[in-house]
């Protein structure tokens, strides 16, 4: 069934207007026809089913809203993925199959290593289109929580404004001697903070100013994988040690 994300409240009983994008999408690309079953979510943790409404063009739709259930297909962990820009599609890789692995917030870095530098206008356009990239893998995933991809920061402007530091604290580093499986188990809940790098790596002064912090750095294996594999390599190690890949 399609599911289209509607940041509105919703209520069973209730027809409720599309967003002119959601529309666009359902009546123009899905060829959706009046009566067609449909779900929508917006964020609560529930999913609403209900049947698309008449409609008088690609800009206006409706869906008359029938049923609702609560759907929990979060994960156990709570990961923050603090991940390295990096460039062309690479970004938007991950962010996509990090969401359908069960991450729960993304918070992008400009690091020194970083071969896309945003800066003005640019941070908020580019964290605009990493939040419609998080909602599209949600629809498509079938999570009814939407992680939030945070303020993109500097490195360092990042560090030095977390006071918070409870919670394992995970550094991706090819050349650690630690690896995931030699970590205690985690409990259901963990907060796990995974930091990865940008296409060059880490620049020695970030990795040290990571383990001053309390980070603690493991290697995926013998192999050096590039910036778009390593976080879901390790995201799907967690799941499978602790998470709900078991």
């Amino acid at each position: 069934m399609p599911r289209f994300y509607c940041p509105v409240p919703l209520q069973v009983g209730q027809r409720v207007s599309l967003p002119d994008a959601v529309t666009r999408h359902a009546i123009g690309a899905l060829r959706l026809r009046e009566g067609d079953a449909v779900t929508l979510f917006n964020g609560d943790g529930y999913e609403y089913d209900g049947v698309l409404a008449a409609h008088a063009s690609l800009k206006e739709a409706g869906v008359q809203l029938l049923a609702s259930q609560l759907a929990d297909r979060e994960s156990p962990l709570r990961v923050t993925l603090a991940q390295g820009i990096s460039s062309g599609d690479r970004m938007d890789i991950t962010l996509q199959k990090s969401v359908e692995m069960g991450v729960m917030a993304i918070q992008p870095l400009n690091m020194r290593r970083s071969i896309v530098r945003l800066s003005g206008d640019k941070l908020e356009k580019r964290r605009a289109h990493w939040q419609a990239v998080v909602v599209s893998a949600c629809e498509q995933c079938g999570r009814n929580v939407v992680p939030q991809v945070l303020p993109i920061l500097d490195f360092a402007d990042w560090r030095r404004a977390q006071n918070d530091t409870s919670g394992l604290l995970l550094l991706l580093d090819p050349e650690a001697e630690s690896s995931l499986p030699k970590l205690n188990a985690l409990e259901r809940g963990s907060a796990v903070t995974l930091l990865a790098g940008p296409e060059g790596g880490f620049d020695p002064v970030e990795s040290t100013m990571a383990k001053a912090a309390g980070f603690v750095g493991v290697r995926l294996g013998p192999r050096v994988l590039r910036t778009e594999t390593a976080a879901l390599a390790a995201l799907a190690a967690m799941q499978v040690l602790w998470g709900d890949y078991r």
